[in-house]
Parts: structure tokens; sequence; C-alpha cells
């Protein structure tokens, strides 16, 4: 097998990480290698090479197509090799950046000795300077995780589930504390403790993780409540959560598909703890610890809060207009901004400075009077 047939097998092999905002596959090219454009944490948008650098992988994760002993075509990468056919892609024009994960072949650690060599060949051979995100080995050693950093400007662990109780559905030979939370509080103290001068750009990279959701029975309230505290005690900026998707010859492989709508309102309510100052009591969630599908939770909280209680815009601080369904960080600083010059008194207004009117009606007073729905009228001809 040539390297590009390598790259062509073990692109799409990495279909089911998920670590950059909007991912979605492009048309698979000529040569079989498929190409992945992305939302990066700036909010630019990329095309990076999404691989692993090998398929082989001793973990019996039970919902992964990659699981050992399952009979699929295996490849694998030697660092020098995979480094060179990323910089041929990036002189060519076709990627901006690369996401490198992998199967885990001879342990956790080695493995992640061999992802630290390939970016480090990659940096410091090749002089490539295009964005790299690395992913984190389940227990990788402190120095390892403090390598990875130097050299990439994302990093990521998979903890799959909220907890020890519910790892164990989706990956029994993983520890959740000392394999996948342990490299998260090494991120967090090497970002506290250390000075990012040496490291990439001198900065430390961002953070992320990603839980598989629905293969293991959890609740979305069990997903919001390590999402609050990953955020919260962890600095973790980002949460990926990717619905279930059961494959053949897993033990998952008869589990009724996830919803994309579940995935969807998770996202949701994450950013409402992340950057609207909820905290995971407040989102609603059923009797089965699910947030309802047929209504986006903050429209939920409203409707519940603000409905027969609306909030005067013009007197409203930060924190009460984000949690007005319609405004976010930006719309809220445009309100507080507008006011200082004028008093707001009407939708038209709103719109100058970008508020979406017809979201927030039903929650706000406007100079002392709520809003007035204008009614649109059909005339006969």
């Amino acid at each position: 097998m040539d390297g590009m047939d390598k790259l062509a097998m073990l692109s799409a092999a990495s279909e089911h990480e998920t670590g950059e905002a909007g991912c979605r596959y492009g048309k698979k090219r000529p040569d079989g290698i498929i190409l992945t454009h992305a939302v990066m944490p700036n909010g630019r948008t990329t095309t990076l090479l999404k691989s692993l650098l090998t398929s082989v992988c001793e973990n019996d994760c039970r919902y992964c197509p990659m699981r050992a002993g399952r009979d699929v075509r295996r490849a694998t990468f030697q660092p020098e090799d995979f480094a060179q056919l990323a910089v041929d892609l990036d002189r060519a024009g076709l990627i901006q950046g690369v996401f490198l994960s992998s199967g885990v072949a001879g342990g956790g650690m080695r493995t992640q000795d061999r992802l630290i060599d390939t970016a480090a060949i990659l940096r410091r051979k090749m002089g490539y300077s295009g964005y790299i995100h690395l992913k984190i080995m389940p227990g990788s050693e402190y120095d390892q995780v403090l390598a990875s950093m130097k050299l990439a400007d994302r990093v990521s662990i998979n903890l799959e589930a909220p907890n020890a109780r519910r790892l164990p559905a989706l990956a029994p030979v993983k520890n959740f504390e000392l394999d996948l939370m342990a490299p998260i509080r090494m991120i967090n103290r090497i970002r506290q403790e250390q000075s990012p001068a040496g490291a990439w750009k001198n900065r430390w990279p961002s953070a992320c993780t990603q839980f598989v959701v629905g293969g293991a029975e959890e609740t979305d309230r069990e997903l919001l409540q390590a999402s609050q505290n990953l955020h919260l005690k962890h600095n973790l900026l980002r949460i990926y959560f990717s619905a279930l998707t059961p494959h053949p010859g897993t033990p998952l492989a008869d589990h009724a598909p996830i919803p994309k709508k579940r995935e969807q309102r998770l996202y949701q309510a994450d950013y409402l703890i992340r950057d609207y100052g909820f905290s995971q009591e407040e989102i609603e969630t059923d009797a089965d610890g699910l947030l309802p599908l047929e209504i986006d939770p903050k429209k939920l909280w409203a409707e519940r809060h603000l409905r027969h209680a609306p909030v005067e815009l013009n007197t409203a601080g930060k924190e009460t207009l984000l949690r007005i369904p319609g405004i976010g960080p930006i719309g809220a600083q445009a309100i507080i901004a507008a006011r200082r010059t004028r008093t707001i008194r009407d939708e038209s207004a709103l719109r100058k400075i970008g508020i979406r009117a017809e979201r927030t009606r039903p929650y706000i007073l406007l100079n002392g009077r709520q809003p007035i729905r204008q009614m649109r009228f059909a005339f006969a001809s």
C-alpha cells in the first residue's frame, strides 16, 4: 500500500473524530483522500487533512469501527512519511491544517510519542507553519501533554462518557479518572503554572473534548453536569457532542440511532452554560433527564420565566439581556451601547443594531411597553 492509499484509508477512518466547529466532509478526491472543511477556533473557515496515524487499535470501545478484534483492513504511517504527505498537500494549496489522531497501538504513551514525533517533524524539520490539532491519547503522561501543547494550535482528549459510571458501556478498558480526566487536569495545570514562551506562537493551544451521545444510556442532565465542570473547573473552552452512529460488527450495531436533534439541543444548552451565564441546574430537562427536542432550552427557560415578566431593554443589565431569546453576547453589548445615546422605543431600532425582533418580542419591554406584533393581511384582488 503506497502513501496515498494509506492516507485515503486513514482519512476516512477519522470521520468520527470531532474537534472543530462546523466540520463537514467534502467530496472524496479522485485519489481517495477526504479533506475536511471546518470552522476554526478564530471563526476562519479552512480545509484540514484529518487523519489517523494508525487504524490499528488495542482498545475495544464498543461503538468504534476501528475497535480491537474487528475484521477490517488496517494501515499505519511512520511519522516522517505522514509529515511529508501533509507538507506536500499544503504546498499544493489543498490544505491549511492538520488534525492528527490515532488508534492506540502499543499503549497510550507509545502512541502519544509517535503523535508528538510527527508534529515535531512537521514543525521543526519541515518548517510547517499551518494549523495542527493534536490528539492526546488516554493515559498520556505530563511531559507528553506538555510536549504536545508546545507543538499544536489545539489539543483534545475524548472523554466519551460524562462520568466513570457510564464509561464502561462505551470503553470498558479505559479508566475515566486515570486515563481521561488526568490529561485534562494536566492541560489546565500547564496553562496555569508554566509560561508559554517556547510554545508554538508563544501561546498555549486551545483544548476541547468530545462526548459520544446516547451509547451509554446517559442522560442529558449528566452530560451538562460534566460540561459545566469542564468549563468552570478545568477551563475547557469547547465541548463536542457526537450522536451515536451504530456501526456493523460492533457491540452497539443494533442500538437505535440517536436523533441529531438531541445533539443540537446539547450544543445549545452547553453554550448557555459557557457563554450566557446559565447554570446546568437552570436548564430544564424532562422526567428522564433529557432535553425536550421540540424547543430550544433558552426559549423554554424564557417561556417559563419571562413570558409573564418581560424585561425592559433600556435598563436591564448584560446578564439579564443574555437570557432573552434572540440576544447573544454581541447583541447584548450592542443594546447597551445604543441606549447610552438614545431610548430604544421600537423594533426598528433593534433591527438597526442587528437584533431579530420577532424572537425577542414576547419577552421584552421597550420604554415600558411590550412591542405589538404587526399582523400581515392578505387582500383579494
